[in-house]
């Protein structure tokens, strides 16, 4: 086994680089979740107007845009699921890329895909384009985790210095959920002291907006990074295989390829199943209406800061908020929710450490995975339930707790597969090989677990659906893991 090495500075370079991806690829996906329901309420808006003057009732059109609305669900899941599918496939083929083209230049590009995508989805003037957007950001995130992750397996041939590098460079995927989670909170607060966008202040839009950020030092730091010396050593001597997604199915790869696959789907469907959808389940949407929905204490919030309803209602007359009002309060509910999320986020900060330390003490790495994937198969699923009987109460500090709790157990097993794939896939399909698993096992059949959930949540139900499908995920993951391959220790499994 080679020795351990002390970190030369174009190391602690690529390091800090493939950091600040972790970071903003979880930061770029994490946006969703906090900004859809506010997004899909000022985006429906013109086509209510449109609708109620081509002669709908105005109360029964507002009610296809309220959660549980049959428009509403079809949005909800077509922002959650069509940009993982975009990010499935193209991130398939970046990965592919990866190992034909190297891992820096694939690994840059696909940061400043997802950072630009970010920001112009910030302007979007309606869901269409919201799409559109959010699949460039989709594709950008499945293909630069590939790539660095491939990037740091081979610039460390030592296995444990490997494994604390990958350990802890993930880790940062987790302050990224932070910094989300802290700039929605913040735009929350500042929106009406920021420049105007599509004629509002809406805190949203400046969330998405922030996406930009990880291409500002990516800019200044590009030129000095190095190749990946195991790639390039093996491309120079004409060692380097074409890489082929067909030999992933070789009787050598099979099960790894598909017990990878399918584990890693049901780590993604955990969290997206149940966890992604906490700010559609606590945001106040629709006050003083009827329909009015959230948790109890979001709802007191927002009412606060909107203050009394000055507006009148054209149709019945009676009062309402104001359209200024209403988004001041859908502000104040977005940053109180963040600030939920947030402790989602340190939850998941502290998992990945556990992983980082427990990867070097655990020998086996299926053993490794239940360390978490167990607990949470039964405390995620009973959380919700929980929740889904607790938004009408002074809850929300215990929701906290809990989220915390979840973080631990999920986000972890996020940072066992960075570790994990580069042990299984040879280099010439290190890229490939990562990028089948996390691309259409990760983003695709995982993240199809927030589209079940909103398709089968009626008005109310998204907390104890979104438990139902968390423990469905949970409980395929854990069955299957016991049949996850058992890698060596070398820097190149085949």
């Amino acid at each position: 086994m080679t020795a351990p090495q002390k970190l030369t500075g174009v190391q602690w370079l690529v390091c800090t680089i493939a950091a600040i991806g972790f970071a903003f690829d979880i930061y770029e996906l994490l946006m969703l979740p906090l900004i859809l329901k506010p997004a899909i309420a000022s985006l429906s808006a013109p086509l209510i107007e449109a609708a109620v003057t081509a002669g709908a009732a105005r109360p029964a059109e507002m009610a296809k845009w309220l959660p549980g609305g049959e428009n509403y669900t079809f949005w909800a899941r077509t922002l959650f699921f069509v940009p993982a599918v975009a990010g499935g496939l193209f991130g398939l083929f970046g990965g592919w890329l990866t190992d034909r083209l190297g891992r820096r230049r694939v690994l840059t590009f696909s940061i400043l895909l997802y950072a630009f995508g970010a920001m112009a989805a910030g302007f979007a003037t309606n869901l269409q384009t919201l799409l559109v957007f959010r699949c460039c950001v989709f594709i950008g995130v499945c293909v630069e985790f590939v790539a660095a992750v491939a990037w740091l397996a081979e610039l460390f041939p030592n296995h444990e210095q490997r494994e604390k590098v990958l350990g802890w460079t993930q880790a940062f995927s987790s302050f990224g959920g932070l910094m989300v989670a802290g700039m929605n909170i913040l735009a929350g607060k500042i929106a009406l002291s920021l420049p105007e966008i599509q004629g509002g202040h809406e805190a949203w839009r400046y969330t998405l907006i922030s996406g930009v950020i990880p291409a500002l030092p990516l800019l200044l730091i590009r030129p000095f990074l190095p190749e990946s010396p195991e790639w390039q050593k093996k491309k120079e001597s004409g060692q380097l295989r074409r890489p082929s997604i067909g030999e992933l199915f070789s009787p050598a790869l099979r099960k790894t390829t598909i017990m990878t696959t399918l584990v890693f789907a049901a780590s993604y469907g955990i969290a997206f199943g149940a966890i992604q959808q906490l700010p559609q389940i606590l945001g106040a949407q629709a006050l003083g209406t009827p329909k009015e929905s959230g948790h109890k204490q979001v709802i007191a919030a927002a009412k606060a800061k909107a203050g009394e309803p000055k507006g009148k209602n054209k149709e019945t007359g009676k009062p309402e908020y104001a359209p200024d009002q209403k988004k001041a309060a859908g502000n104040e509910s977005d940053a109180v929710v963040a600030g939920v999320t947030l402790w989602q986020e340190l939850g998941g900060l502290v998992g990945r450490a556990l992983l980082a330390v427990m990867a070097l003490k655990i020998a086996s790495r299926r053993n490794l995975l239940r360390l978490f994937q167990i607990p949470s198969m039964i405390f995620v699923p009973a959380l919700f339930f929980w929740i889904s009987t607790a938004m009408q109460s002074d809850s929300l500090t215990m929701i906290k707790v809990g989220v915390f709790i979840a973080g631990v157990l999920t986000v972890s097993q996020f940072s066992f597969w960075g570790n994990y794939i580069p042990l299984v896939f040879p280099v010439h399909l290190r890229g490939t090989g990562e990028s089948f698993a996390a691309n259409i096992g990760g983003r695709i059949l995982g993240t199809a677990a927030a589209f079940i959930t909103i398709s089968l949540a009626g008005p109310g139900q998204m907390a104890i659906v979104g438990a139902c499908v968390a423990g469905a995920y949970a409980l395929v993951g854990a069955i299957l893991t016991g049949f996850l391959p058992e890698p060596g220790t070398s820097s190149e499994p085949h």
